[in-house]
């Protein structure tokens, strides 16, 4: 049985600046989903059944 050398894989490690600039984009649409979202949709949710309405006395 013959060891046939394998090759290593170079990685290229140098990012296009187009890959930099669309990995931000997505960081930050990531962020604005999971992180703005949940408490604009926590607001309308309390406002619709009335939490920031004041009592009537």
């Amino acid at each position: 049985m013959k060891n046939k050398k394998t090759k290593k894989i170079k990685a290229n490690s140098n990012i296009n600046k187009q890959d930099l600039k669309q990995t931000k984009n997505s960081a930050k649409l990531v962020l604005f989903v999971f992180g703005i979202g949940p408490i604009i949709g926590l607001t309308i949710f309390l406002y619709s059944k009335g939490f920031f309405n004041s009592p009537n006395m």
